[in-house]
């Protein structure tokens, strides 16, 4: 990959500040898109919308798009041995290749991001069909991630020209009461957190919302530091990890080495009722990681409630038996749970997320989370 100039000027008018309005969708790159389709229908929740493929004229790729609430996954998948997404996926396995964001202007989001020193993928593109026209741009992130501009007010359609409507499926049926995208966390080499900081910062009008040290996310064998950033509006969240000393093998240097690079490591999604989320999950075979020791429950958690003097609404017996996790604060509380990689290599997992006022990131749940990561790979044997 080429390397990143980011431009070093503070952003301090409000003129500087990159206009993205949400996550758009997230494209992930897989061996097989029809099969993953499967897998995300059926033990995620999210339903087919959209297609692309051999049937639409497409003849490098096949394209699932899968929705549930406001988050749009597209599972894409190679035709060809020679493919830009094969030789992906010889590195890298299953993975993300494309977080898009949609904005007013994607020549403006182009333009202003390659002037302040990213690395341009491609200027704006148009496709156009009878319900209209999207424009998309792209830059470099770290690893062979990209983000993508997405414009499309202009269009009417399911997702996007070239996809064809997928009929017949209800998202009502499928949906496990997943909402929308909270945050996406990228995993970055030792000593290239603070760089991939600078360049949400300068690049694109990011703030640096929370900063977590080796100290703060730490357990007795391995340690991470971790920065928050933050576009404007709150509604985009990048945590970068970078991995810290410790006396084995952190989380973060195995992703690293199994996934041959930078990468996104997990995508939090919202739910407005946690435990009938993870019901419906578990029920469908999603495993989570291990969950933490009864003591957690018993200790952990009251003294953590009682010191910020929060009442929750949920069933705690509920939130033990499901192996949920609890932090609070002085804005109010979250609940969270994590998957375990939904792939063969220990790289991608998600995050199921509650929030109750909390705009944390659950940095008391972290050597509780930690320590459940470490036993898997302990099983793994890559600890």
């Amino acid at each position: 990959m080429a390397t990143q100039q980011t431009d070093t000027r503070p952003i301090t008018e409000e003129a500087d500040f990159l206009k993205l309005k949400a996550f758009d969708h997230v494209t992930l790159w897989v061996g097989n898109a029809k099969q993953a389709a499967y897998f995300y229908q059926h033990a995620l929740g999210f339903t087919p919308v959209a297609y692309a493929g051999l049937e639409t004229g497409n003849r490098k790729a096949a394209s699932y798009v899968m929705q549930q609430g406001k988050i749009r996954l597209v599972l894409t998948a190679p035709y060809h041995p020679s493919s830009e997404i094969s030789a992906h996926l010889m590195v890298h396995g299953d993975g993300v290749r494309s977080i898009a964001m949609e904005v007013p202007d994607a020549q403006e989001a182009y333009d202003v991001t390659t002037g302040r020193g990213a690395i341009g993928v491609h200027s704006p593109i148009e496709f156009r069909d009878e319900n209209g026209v999207v424009r998309v741009s792209a830059i470099q992130a770290y690893g062979d991630t990209i983000h993508e501009f997405v414009e499309r007010s202009d269009y009417s359609g399911t997702f996007m020209p070239g996809y064809r409507p997928i009929e017949g499926a209800k998202e009502a049926q499928n949906s496990v009461g997943l909402a929308a995208v909270d945050h996406i966390v990228g995993n970055v080499e030792l000593g290239k957190m603070n760089y991939w900081v600078n360049f949400y910062h300068q690049v694109m009008g990011f703030r640096q919302l929370i900063h977590f040290d080796d100290e703060a996310i730490s357990t007795e064998y391995s340690a991470l530091m971790s920065k928050v950033m933050e576009n404007g509006n709150g509604r985009i969240k990048f945590p970068i990890n970078e991995p810290a000393e410790g006396k084995k093998k952190s989380q973060i240097e195995e992703y690293l080495d199994f996934y041959h690079g930078p990468g996104v490591q997990h995508i939090a999604m919202l739910t407005d009722d946690i435990i009938h989320t993870v019901t419906e999950l578990r029920s469908r075979g999603i495993e989570f990681l291990t969950p933490p020791p009864d003591t957690y429950y018993d200790e952990v958690i009251v003294e953590r409630l009682q010191e910020k003097n929060v009442n929750i609404k949920e069933d705690l017996e509920a939130i033990r038996k499901l192996g949920i996790l609890l932090d609070a604060d002085d804005e109010g509380y979250l609940l969270q749970i994590f998957s375990r990689p939904v792939s063969d290599r220990p790289t991608l997992f998600f995050e199921i997320i509650q929030r109750r006022g909390s705009r944390g990131f659950g940095l008391g749940n972290f050597k509780a989370l930690f320590e459940s990561i470490e036993r898997e790979q302990e099983l793994r044997g890559t600890l």
